[in-house]
């Protein structure tokens, strides 16, 4: 029997399961690359659409058409894996992702720019999900936590490097090496195809998954989609809050990164261990918090703090909503809800959060946020106790 297929023994019975194998490093690497197109262009393109006349309105379409091919991706993306197969998918989210990005070469106007986001988005999609769900596949289940812990970490490195090399590249006339940077990167996970699986093994059902009713899965979307709606708010307001120099927000949000990536590996071990249920109402209470401080916005130490308490609530609760539902449900349904809920929670966190910010101050309202994130404590507080039922002694 494969190692990737076994539990991981208890202490004392011999070595822990082999965590990584060949298919498993090169989805890594198939993430890592998809992720870094897309943080190159985020930013970039509504640059380049402003610079080629576009309003700011019309700026802010680029980054929605974007978003929107994202999210039809995702919740096409199970259906697509379950009759194509991994190997179909990916390579069709790679094509999109990454093709289109020449068309950005020369000056065009604003509707092909906004084709070619929705296009790179529904790619982006389709990689998204297709590489969780064959994460999710290959790693052991006795590990399955620190393993995404471990793809938390590579997801994180490229919105901290490539999003900002973009901007800078883009910033001194090198919009056209981006976007050719951009291509290769989206392309190259197809060169590692031919290793990795077409379909996935044949397992038994988890226990826990054959008890859950039906619409009990949709806790946990709902769940992240509340942090990941503070996320949004939080990246795309801190830098227009009054009071806060940009220097500071820049090394708070950097912080607020760092902290997410690091917690999400450490809660990865820590649910293996104990359960990833356990996590999640400690999770929400910090992030609320984090959330909460931000009422003292003229405060840079309590701007850092909240960075940090946030950071590092949203890491665990990615990971261990992450795990809990790969445990309830097929992988590549799994992978697609947990998707959905980050950029459809991300994208429409800031939308209103913009509605009322200007009316009742921007402090009030990221305290307002974390109001939002305490709102899903009896969701988790549910998921917990099922859980908590449903586990035997082994």
């Amino acid at each position: 029997m494969s190692t990737l297929t076994q539990a991981r023994p208890a202490v004392g019975h011999g070595a822990p399961t082999r965590l990584l194998s060949l298919p498993l490093a090169l989805t890594f690497l198939a993430e890592f690359t998809s992720l870094t197109s897309f943080f190159l262009l985020l930013s970039v393109m509504p640059m380049l659409a402003a610079a080629a006349g576009a309003s700011s309105s019309g700026a802010g379409l680029i980054t929605g058409s974007l978003l929107l091919g994202t999210v039809a991706a995702e919740a096409a993306a199970a259906t697509g894996i379950r009759r194509l197969g991994y190997r179909a998918m990916l390579a069709a989210g790679a094509v999109l992702l990454g093709a289109p990005a020449l068309a950005l070469l020369p000056r065009e106007p604003q509707a092909v720019m906004m084709s070619v986001s929705f296009l790179r988005g529904f790619g982006f999609g389709l990689c998204g999900v297709t590489t969780g769900a064959l994460i999710a596949t290959l790693l052991p289940p006795g590990r399955r936590g620190e393993g995404l812990g471990l793809l938390g970490i590579v997801s994180g490195v490229p919105a901290v490097v490539a999003l900002p090399a973009g901007v800078w590249l883009a910033g001194h006339q090198l919009a056209a090496a981006v976007a050719a940077m951009a291509a290769v990167a989206g392309l190259l996970p197809l060169t590692m195809i031919r290793w990795l699986p077409r379909r996935g093994e044949a397992r038994s059902t988890p226990a826990a998954r054959t008890r859950r009713a039906p619409g009990a899965a949709l806790r946990l979307p709902l769940t992240f989609a509340a942090c990941t709606i503070a996320a949004g708010v939080v990246d795309s307001f801190l830098p227009l809050a009054q009071g806060v120099p940009s220097s500071l927000c820049s090394a708070a949000l950097l912080v607020q990164a760092i902290t997410a990536t690091l917690s999400r590996w450490q809660a990865g071990r820590h649910g293996d261990r104990y359960g990833h249920a356990r996590l999640l109402i400690p999770a929400l209470i910090v992030a609320a918090l984090g959330m909460a401080a931000m009422i003292w916005l003229a405060s840079p130490v309590l701007v850092f703090a909240s960075m940090v308490l946030f950071g590092a609530g949203f890491g665990v609760i990615e990971n261990a909503t992450l795990a809990l539902l790969i445990e309830q449900l097929p992988e590549a349904k799994a992978s697609a809800r947990w998707n959905l809920a980050y950029d459809a929670g991300y994208g429409v966190g800031p939308a209103v959060f913009g509605l009322f910010a200007a009316r009742i101050g921007y402090p009030v309202a990221f305290a307002l946020t974390g109001s939002l994130v305490l709102a899903v404590l009896p969701a988790a507080l549910r998921e917990r106790k099922v859980v908590a039922g449903t586990a035997r002694p082994v």
